[in-house]
């Protein structure tokens, strides 16, 4: 399994989260070592000059407790053994390891840092000057440190990044989007208008190039078609003529006359393959038909008085055919099957998946493995396998036409004997 994505989009917008991420990381790290750590060694600086005040001793016995009283007063620190300092909140109140290691250093010996947080924000410290006594500093301001809401905004910032540069990689995208169902309709013969110019420079380039491919692959089919048309109108006239001259042969002549004609009918099938071949109905539109009924439809045409073909078929949908030229394929197979064997045919339909099919099995003496690709060439035939009759077309045109239903033409040896032939055509 592919975990990273195989498309240009998805590669894009992979990138972009990753380096997003990255940022994000980077500013938090930068957020929390260059603002928040500098913020509490200030205030763990800022403690620790409150400590030395509360133990500055004064001399004077009187002014002692008076300095005291005002010193409480006025800045609510206050100096409680451990038993009252615990009935006052120190045992609800959290210890901190890091405050507590740098309040040590700052002043100068084991300290011990813990905070409350109720109606006030109370630090509670255990200096190293008076280890038996905690020192109650209240501080305004503060709040405990809550790294959710960064999280949070961090979160959202990423999320419209990553969509803002998914929307901008889509709107990339379409153009190509457009240029590659234009290529898959000129592949099949279908020759789309031209692509409306749009996007960045490189994809207008691209499109602008596209565009006078197609026009170009236009002029060839029309002049191949125009050439072939013009071949067939030049060849079919003298045979005409033949045929003509041939009714005015005397009755000494007949076996000739009979010759002749043959000679006529198998030009004018080969013409009308040469034709076959050129057209091949590219100018049809695929439109929604039962497969099943085509296939009746061609068996009651093609099946001999003498020979019989077993047809069996499964319900499936509608599926786009180009009616004509698909019936041209079943007929094509189908004769051939006639042709080359003596017994019975049989013809299946079905669907597998996404994919309607149908099989013409014969009896045949088949084709050899390395033949089987070679004989949809055009003007290829099989002279070992399966004789050498026609103009060597025949799985020429029936490629081409399935190829322009998106489809494939899979010829393969029946272990029990004879050939098959499955076509297998999109659903959609």
């Amino acid at each position: 399994m592919k975990i990273l994505p195989r498309s240009a989009f998805g590669q894009t917008v992979l990138l972009i989260g990753v380096l997003l991420l990255i940022n994000q990381v980077v500013s938090y790290i930068s957020i929390a070592v260059y603002i928040l750590q500098p913020n509490s060694q200030q205030i763990n600086q800022l403690l620790a000059k409150q400590i030395r005040a509360v133990f500055i001793d004064v001399d004077d016995p009187t002014l002692r407790p008076a300095m005291a009283e005002a010193f409480h007063r006025e800045t609510g620190i206050g100096v409680y053994r451990e038993k009252k300092a615990l009935q006052l909140g120190l045992s609800d109140a959290v210890r901190y390891p890091f405050r507590s290691n740098e309040m040590s250093a700052l002043l100068g010996g084991p300290a011990e840092v813990r905070i409350s947080q109720g109606d006030e924000y109370l630090f509670w410290i255990r200096p190293p000057q008076a280890p038996n006594w905690w020192v109650k500093i209240p501080l305004l301001g503060l709040e405990e440190e809550n790294f959710s809401p960064l999280v949070v905004v961090l979160i959202i910032l990423g999320v419209l990044s990553v969509a803002g540069g998914w929307l901008f990689v889509r709107q990339l995208n379409r153009p190509l989007k457009s240029l590659q169902r234009a290529a898959e309709d000129v592949g099949r013969g279908d020759f789309p208008e031209p692509l409306l110019e749009r996007g960045t420079t490189e994809i207008v380039a691209v499109t602008q190039a596209f565009n006078h491919m197609s026009k170009g692959i236009m002029q060839l089919e029309d002049d191949r078609n125009l050439l072939m048309a013009g071949i067939s109108h030049d060849l079919r006239t003298p045979l005409t003529r033949i045929r003509l001259a041939t009714e005015m042969m005397s009755a000494q002549d007949e076996f000739l006359k009979e010759g002749i004609e043959s000679d006529i009918d198998d030009m004018n099938n080969i013409i009308d393959q040469f034709i076959d071949y050129i057209r091949h109905d590219s100018k049809d539109k695929a439109e929604f038909d039962d497969l099943n009924v085509l296939l009746q439809e061609v068996l009651q045409t093609e099946t001999p008085a003498d020979r019989n073909i077993a047809y069996t078929s499964e319900p499936m949908p509608e599926i786009p055919l180009k009616y004509v030229a698909m019936k041209r394929v079943a007929a094509n197979l189908i004769q051939n099957a006639l042709r080359y064997s003596d017994g019975d045919i049989s013809v299946n339909s079905g669907v597998d998946k996404n994919v309607a099919f149908f099989t013409i099995n014969d009896r045949g003496p088949g084709i050899p493995e390395a033949d089987m690709e070679r004989l949809f060439q055009p003007f290829t035939q099989g002279d070992k396998a399966r004789g050498g009759e026609g103009s060597g077309l025949g799985l020429a045109i029936i490629k081409r036409i399935v190829d322009s239903h998106g489809g494939r033409v899979i010829l393969s040896n029946r272990s029990e004997g004879g050939l098959q032939a499955k076509v297998l055509l999109p659903i959609k």
